[in-house]
């Protein structure tokens, strides 16, 4: 799971916009994921992107999928523009 996606759920939770009841990285590793974390060619990979979609946090996830030849799994057809990254729609 990406460092990316873990800062996201913990700012939308500090906004009031998401409860959980524990800590986002503690779910995360009961049900077995393993931290994805954020590397400089992640970095220049998603500031090279075109602006395609708007959110920083699904433009890290779509380079981070094209340079880890990972799976990208959403529910937002918008980022399904991005070419070089394999998608499962939930």
């Amino acid at each position: 799971m990406s460092a990316a996606s873990v800062w996201e759920i913990a700012i939308k939770e500090s906004l009031g916009r998401l409860r959980l009841p524990e800590p986002v990285s503690a779910a995360a590793s009961r049900l077995g994921f393993r931290p994805l974390p954020v590397t400089f060619a992640h970095a220049e990979e998603a500031g090279r992107l075109p602006r395609l979609h708007r959110d920083p946090f699904d433009r890290m996830l779509i380079a981070q999928a094209r340079i880890e030849s990972l799976t990208v799994v959403t529910y937002d057809p918008a980022l399904l523009a991005y070419e070089g990254a394999a998608f499962l729609r939930s």
